[in-house]
C-alpha cells in the first residue's frame, strides 16, 4: 500500500504563501492574505538553490541564505527584494527577459501601503474592465519608470507586501495614475 506523508506545518505555510502569490498575480490589484506578515513567507515559498536573488534589505539576507539561493547583482536576479523603496532607480536595472525568453524577467517584491495613497487604474488580463487600487509608500515616478522598462511580453512581475497582505501586478497589467 502506498502512503503519502503528511505535510509539515512549514510546508503548509509555504504552500499557502505560494497559493496567495499565484492568486494575487492572476487577479491584479486585489489584495490577498499571506499566512504571515512580511517577506519571510514569500522567501521560503519562492526561493531554492536554483534561484539568483538580489535583496536591498540586509535584514532579509539570513533567511535568503537558508534557502540555498545564490546572491546576485540586480541585473541577473530572478527574484528582487527591494524592501521600502526610496527611489525608483533600481527599476532600470531589473531583468526583463529577452525576445526569445521573456519568462526570464524578474519577480520583484516591494513593501508598500495597500489601500492608501494615490489612486491607480488597472486594466488588462485578469482585470474585469477597470480596477481602482490605492497604493502608497512608493517613490515619485515609480509607475512611469515601470512603464518605461516594460516591453511586453518582456518585463517583470510585481508583488507589493503590506504586513500580511499582498497585491500582485503582472507585466501584462497596464497601470495609470488617476
Amino acid at each position: 500500500m502506498l502512503s503519502v506523508p503528511a505535510p509539515s506545518p512549514a510546508e503548509m505555510r509555504d504552500n499557502a504563501a505560494f497559493d496567495a502569490l499565484l492568486w494575487s498575480l492572476s487577479r491584479p490589484g486585489r489584495p490577498r492574505d499571506l499566512p504571515e506578515p512580511g517577506e519571510s513567507g514569500i522567501i521560503t515559498a519562492l526561493l531554492d538553490r536554483e534561484c539568483l536573488v538580489y535583496a536591498d534589505d540586509p535584514l532579509l539576507m539570513p533567511q535568503i541564505m537558508r534557502t540555498g539561493a545564490t546572491l546576485s547583482d540586480i541585473e541577473k536576479a530572478d527574484h528582487v527584494f527591494l524592501g521600502a523603496m526610496g527611489t525608483s532607480d533600481p527599476l532600470a536595472d531589473i531583468a526583463i527577459g529577452t525576445d526569445f525568453y521573456p519568462d526570464d524577467g524578474a519577480t520583484v517584491i516591494i513593501r508598500a501601503k495597500i489601500g492608501s495613497g494615490p489612486a491607480l487604474r488597472l486594466t488588462g488580463p485578469g482585470v474585469d474592465g477597470i480596477l481602482t487600487l490605492h497604493m502608497g509608500g512608493l517613490p515619485e515616478g515609480f509607475w512611469k519608470a515601470r512603464t518605461a522598462r516594460l516591453r511586453y511580453p518582456m518585463g517583470f512581475d510585481l508583488f507589493f507586501v503590506d504586513g500580511a497582505r499582498v497585491v500582485g501586478i503582472p507585466r501584462s497589467t497596464t497601470v495609470e495614475e488617476a
